[in-house]
């Protein structure tokens, strides 16, 4: 008897003979899952799920959800300008009317079907862009992903020598709030995300700031956008900050992990970066800034490696130094992990010539710092404490040319004690003598202990 040809995509399984094939059932099942599971692999798409527009002063990033791994190709026309991107076998399920395209260089985003019935979508400019487009695999915030970024010709804003070098100037304070835009950072309960705690003390930080004769506050994220980390500390230097500071909020896998922490770069991501340097200082005209720009560029080797080490290590020590004022201030509102400037080699940190920290204000995954952190009290207590270290930094070490140090500070001083510090050594930086110090503050002895607060008496 002739049996049918059961063909690979066939869902008919084949006439099984009683006698001769006992298992009946059992082959009658494997068929029917074969059927379904060919049938899925024929019929089924990833679709285009919700499309996300995150705008910045210098780009615009399109984010594209998708249910599955698409490839794409990408091209750009011009008259008019568009940007076109072709995905295969794509569905659409996204109500493109829906998209808000203001402060962007977009116009509209149309879509249509391709003759192979692929999905093509058009992206219409009102300006000339650069696109780059790359795919993300899933995270624990986001599924797959097709990442369109249109790069402007928009300048940031620049301070030149000239603005900066004015007598009495301000001091400037350069606030990175961490993460943004696509990059959420890390979650806490209720769905707190730390890009907008972060922004929320960035803000109340700048307020503080601002409101303080002599100090000027530069944000670096002025909204809810992601800038590339070695971006963060350019635009600091670009507007020539004094200090740069980074907000963040830890997260760890274990609820009960608490404290927040002050880190500054550490040796070895000091020596790594200053290999990278000078391996590219023909392609840097200012690595070492501040008011008179001194470009490595013109210089040999030996001697561009012993102004970069002389760079560095002074831009350490200040870091350090103005991490040591600030932790004990931040004691005062929360606790923390350890009662000293750790170092680690974040990418943020790594400038050879602006005074860096990166602060974790707390742990966004333990339940009651989180609360706190989500408190607009707390934040606006984190952003007084920070600023305070600040003050009581450039208390001590005011920057030449700004107003602080042409009239001295208006209130009393105080110093926060940091490692190698002797009492003699901060009487004479200080300009009073170590007995007056002593008895100002009831000390019995020369003895002091690190991250003690001094007052200093007038001189």
């Amino acid at each position: 008897m002739k049996r049918p040809i059961v063909g690979f995509f066939s869902t008919s399984p084949p006439r099984i003979d009683r006698a001769v094939n006992p298992n009946r059932f059992a082959t009658l099942f494997f068929w029917s899952i074969l059927s379904i599971f060919l049938a899925n692999s024929v019929f089924a798409q990833p679709a285009i799920e919700q499309i996300r527009v995150w705008p910045s002063p210098q780009s615009t990033r399109v984010v594209f959800d998708l249910s599955g791994p698409v490839a794409h190709t990408l091209f750009q026309l011009s008259n008019p300008e568009r940007v076109v991107i072709d995905l295969p076998a794509t569905e659409l399920n996204f109500d493109l009317n829906t998209l808000n395209f203001s402060a962007t260089p977009m116009n509209a985003i149309r879509s249509g079907t391709r003759d192979d019935g692929g999905l093509r979508l058009v992206v219409d400019l009102s300006d000339a862009a650069r696109p780059k487009s790359f795919s993300l695999e899933p995270n624990e915030s986001y599924g797959y992903r097709l990442v369109l970024d249109l790069e402007t010709d928009n300048a940031p804003v620049v301070r030149t020598i000239e603005e900066v070098a004015s007598e009495n100037r301000d001091i400037i304070i350069a606030i990175d709030a961490g993460h943004g835009g696509e990059d959420p950072g890390a979650s806490g309960p209720n769905n707190l995300r730390e890009k907008n705690v972060v922004m929320g003390i960035a803000r109340q930080m700048q307020q503080f700031i601002d409101s303080t004769p002599g100090y000027q506050a530069l944000m670096v994220r002025d909204g809810d956008y992601y800038i590339a980390l070695r971006e963060r500390a350019e635009i600091a230097r670009q507007n020539r900050a004094d200090i740069f500071i980074s907000i963040h909020a830890d997260a760890f896998d274990q609820p009960q992990a608490n404290g927040a922490s002050v880190y500054a770069l550490s040796d070895r991501g000091a020596t790594s970066e200053r290999a990278s340097y000078l391996a590219q200082k023909e392609n840097r005209a200012d690595l070492i800034g501040g008011v008179g720009d001194l470009s490595l560029r013109d210089k040999d080797d030996l001697l561009a490696s012993v102004l970069l080490d002389l760079s560095m290590t002074a831009t350490l020590d200040s870091s350090l130094r103005l991490g040591a004022a600030i932790v004990p201030q931040m004691g005062q509102v929360t606790r923390m992990h350890k009662n000293q400037v750790e170092q680690a080699s974040f990418m943020v940190l790594k400038s050879p010539d602006l005074p860096s920290l990166l602060i974790e204000t707390g742990f966004i995954s333990n339940p009651q710092e989180a609360r706190n952190l989500a408190n607009p009290t707390f934040q606006a207590n984190m952003a007084q404490a920070i600023f305070n270290g600040v003050r009581s930094y450039f208390e001590r070490f005011p920057p030449d040319g700004t107003l602080l140090a042409s009239i001295g500070s208006s209130e009393p001083q105080s110093y926060v004690i940091q490692p190698g510090d002797t009492l003699s050594e901060i009487a004479e930086q200080f300009g009073v003598s170590s007995s007056n110090l002593m008895q100002h503050n009831s000390l019995n002895s020369s003895v002091i202990r690190v991250g003690q607060t001094l007052r200093i008496p007038a001189s």
